[in-house]
């Protein structure tokens, strides 16, 4: 039985309005609620108010940089939503980008394999109230020890796109978190990580029937988005580099506007569901279908109620 999650906040809902929602999500059939970490709510914090307010979710962080806490700081607040979701927590811990590490939060955007191995190799050790002193490639830790350690400790899953971040995932953590995918392209995904391994995936829905309302705003993500290095580079394993070409291309001239006017309807729509709740609820389930253990719908603005759409998406 898969999964069905939720990413919270929703967009323009304050934070604390969320509560009459998210009460009713394991009634409506959803199994998690997940954050994101970008340049709104930090990733910890809505979690903690919704381990209170629907204790039968599980929670997840999808995901949190290696870069923009220390080891200790990120095992604390790891084991503090833990403690509050025994048993409910699921850490997801990435690289992330250099524009949110290096540009947003004064930090180095380098090694980001070896740094997101040894934070969960650090993770391991110290979620499970061990004192770590250890000379890693990336950092260094010296006699931390947790002051309050969880039982259990949080399952730890890795951010992960292309073929060596996700035999790493597959080795070493619980599980593998991705983004910007089809449901064309899991089959591609799990046949790295192999059949039994956890595969969530982050998947950006807009329930309206304006097509060309929810490929306007699809297009600014991916332009967003898919410039990015490590986004690039996942497209050209998937197999999109020639239909993304003309966009990284007028990207690179500084040309904006012409970014988003060339990506095809065709990867818009591969990348970006749109249509009614329910073609939108079937669109998501086709993920499932094709291997994905947990989808993670983030609801993406289109007009209405957002309430009543998360209710309509809901699994049937």
């Amino acid at each position: 039985m898969s999964r069905w999650g939720l990413t919270i906040p929703l967009t323009g809902v304050p934070l604390t309005a969320h509560r009459e929602l998210v009460e009713q999500l394991p009634d409506l059939g959803y199994t998690d609620a997940w954050t994101a970490e970008t340049a709104g709510a930090d990733a910890f914090t809505p979690l903690v108010l919704a381990s209170q307010w629907a204790p039968q979710l599980r929670l997840g962080t999808a995901i949190v940089p290696v870069y923009t806490r220390g080891p200790g700081l990120l095992a604390m607040q790891a084991a503090t939503v833990a403690e509050l979701a025994p048993g409910r927590f699921v850490l997801g811990i990435g690289a992330s980008s250099p524009v949110i590490v290096s540009n947003w939060n004064a930090a180095s955007f380098d090694a980001p394999f070896a740094r997101s191995r040894d934070t969960l190799r650090f993770l391991r050790t110290a979620l499970a109230g061990e004192k770590v002193s250890e000379e890693y490639e990336t950092f260094a830790v010296s006699k931390f020890r947790l002051e309050r350690p969880v039982d259990p400790p949080p399952s730890i899953m890795l951010a992960a796109l292309r073929p060596g971040m996700l035999r790493l995932a597959s080795r070493e953590a619980d599980g593998a978190i991705t983004n910007w995918l089809a449901a064309s392209d899991v089959p591609q995904v799990r046949s790295v990580i192999g059949p039994d391994v956890e595969l969530a995936a982050r998947i950006f829905v807009c329930p309206t029937e304006d097509a060309e309302v929810a490929r306007g705003l699809g297009r600014m993500l991916i332009s967003s988005y898919l410039t990015v290095p490590v986004y690039a580079a996942f497209h050209e394993w998937l197999g999109r580099g020639e239909a993304l070409a003309p966009m990284h291309e007028a990207w690179a001239a500084g040309d904006r506007q012409k970014a988003n006017q060339v990506i095809p309807d065709s990867v818009v729509d591969e990348l970006v569901i749109h249509g009614s709740v329910e073609s939108c609820r079937e669109q998501v389930r086709s993920y499932v279908d094709n291997g994905l253990t947990t989808p993670i719908i983030a609801l993406l603005p289109a007009g209405g109620d957002p309430f009543e759409q998360v209710r309509g998406l809901a699994p049937r």
